[in-house]
């Protein structure tokens, strides 16, 4: 087992992180930017190395920083949490040549699956079903008309190294595709370095639905229950789920068992999640796959009570994966909303400032908050704007909810401006309430009608 881990990120992730190794028994180093030096994560580690100035350039995503940090302080890994250099394979291969483990799966794997056209065409290789569309990359626009022509409109152009929503245009018809192309390249090559796009047909009437995977170093796989992360806004989850409520036991296993295909596939390492789409007949389509923990990651753990981030750790020590696909059982159903620094009234400005009063209700079974908030926490312009996580375990979907409303009602956050009541709303909404949300259904219906509702609205 490992004796010091250096963790590099920050916010409630970085704090989620640290407490599973103190539970492990083993040291933490947490890094910071100048604006972070009062964070809670870097007062909860057992060291804190600033590492650049409030710019994520600067201090986050600067590796060489971050490696001088691992290799000072006698870090023997490093976990990247999400987003930042989560799914960096050159960062990977930083850490290799300098003797560090990365708590994930290792740089070539990262390089297939980060881009997204790659990854698709693997899965088409492994016999996954993957979203109608082109088979490898687009290099102009007279290819993409010849593959849009083939699979119809609309259509959406995604950047292959994409991410985040950015390089991603949609397409409703031919006459649209120049431009749309153009920009989708812009602002991939402005986002990522890298311009390359591929193709995929629009499926309406969706949902949104991922599975989160884990294989160790001797070809263990175990998949877990589905999430359902059909709340979005600006293709950014709002809301996630688990179960699903409407896909049955042995769609779960199907789901299950085309996940373990496709990374039994790739030799897989550690922990991951697949996403898919799935249509009006539960028929599941292959969309990505993230090479990391991700945010909603604690709805899994509520629902089959496995810590995944302890798990990670012990499997990039080398030790085989501490439980089977049996152990994974369904303990009820859970949910989660992400909190958002935000004022949905106002087409979601993000809120910037001091938290001047906070209070987040406990007691009751299967409930977590999980945040790096404080009275007096400064909440800044340069990070995103997810400040919590409220996550409840119900015996069914309605107890779930319930609980979540129940959290959300009581909890205060004063000084900024946060989401909560939107989140309320959507919690008593009929649609939402059926389990039956697509993709679209937030900005297309509830957002319409949300906005007729507040008076003082200017989204």
């Amino acid at each position: 087992m490992f004796s010091k881990v250096l963790v590099a990120n920050r916010g409630e992730i970085a704090v989620r992180i640290i407490r599973s190794l103190k539970e492990l028994g083993i040291k933490s180093v947490a890094i910071y930017s100048t604006a972070d030096r009062e964070s809670l994560h870097v007062q909860l580690a057992d060291q804190a190395v600033c590492v650049g100035s409030a710019k994520p350039q600067d201090s986050y995503l600067n590796m060489k920083n971050i490696l001088a940090a691992a290799i000072g302080t006698g870090a023997q890994a490093i976990h990247p949490g999400f987003g930042f250099l989560s799914e960096n394979s050159r960062f990977v291969e930083m850490c290799e040549s300098c003797g560090l483990t990365f708590i994930g799966p290792d740089s070539k794997t990262i390089s297939l699956m980060g881009n997204k056209a790659n990854a698709r065409m693997q899965m088409q290789q492994s016999g996954v079903p993957v979203i109608p569309g082109s088979e490898g990359f687009i290099e102009d626009v007279t290819q993409a008309k010849l593959v849009a022509d083939k699979v119809g409109y609309p259509i959406l152009l995604k950047a292959a190294a994409g991410g985040g929503g950015k390089g991603i245009r949609r397409v409703n018809a031919a006459s649209e595709l120049v431009n749309a192309f153009e920009e989708a390249k812009k602002e991939a090559q402005a986002a990522f370095g890298d311009s390359r796009m591929y193709l995929e047909k629009i499926m309406e009437n969706v949902k949104h639905i991922e599975v989160q995977v884990f294989r160790d170093d001797f070809g263990n796989t175990v998949y877990f229950p589905e999430r359902d992360c059909s709340i979005q806004r600006n293709k950014q989850k709002m809301i996630e789920e688990s179960p699903c409520s409407i896909i049955t036991a042995k769609q779960r296993k199907e789901l299950g068992e085309i996940a373990t295909r496709a990374v039994n596939a790739i030799d897989y390492k550690n922990t991951g999640t697949i996403e898919f789409l799935m249509d009006e007949d539960h028929h599941f389509y292959f969309m990505e796959m993230n090479t990391r923990i991700q945010v909603e990651h604690t709805v899994t753990e509520m629902v089959t009570g496995v810590d995944l981030v302890k798990a990670q750790v012990r499997v990039a020590c080398g030790e085989p994966l501490p439980f089977k696909q049996e152990d994974i059982k369904l303990l009820g159903s859970a949910i989660e909303c992400r909190i958002n620094a935000e004022d949905p009234a106002h087409n979601f400005m993000p809120s910037v400032g001091k938290v001047k009063y906070l209070y987040f209700p406990v007691g009751n079974l299967g409930m977590r908050i999980d945040s790096d908030l404080y009275a007096g926490t400064n909440i800044s312009p340069y990070y995103d704007s997810m400040i919590a996580k409220v996550i409840a375990l119900g015996h069914d979907r309605h107890e779930a909810i319930e609980k979540v409303k129940r959290l959300l009602s009581e909890m205060i956050i004063s000084g900024i401006t946060i989401n909560k009541d939107f989140h309320l709303a959507l919690l008593e909404d009929p649609e939402f309430l059926s389990g039956k949300t697509t993709t679209d259904y937030l900005e297309r219906v509830f957002l319409p009608k949300w906005k007729r509702s507040e008076p003082n609205a200017t989204v």
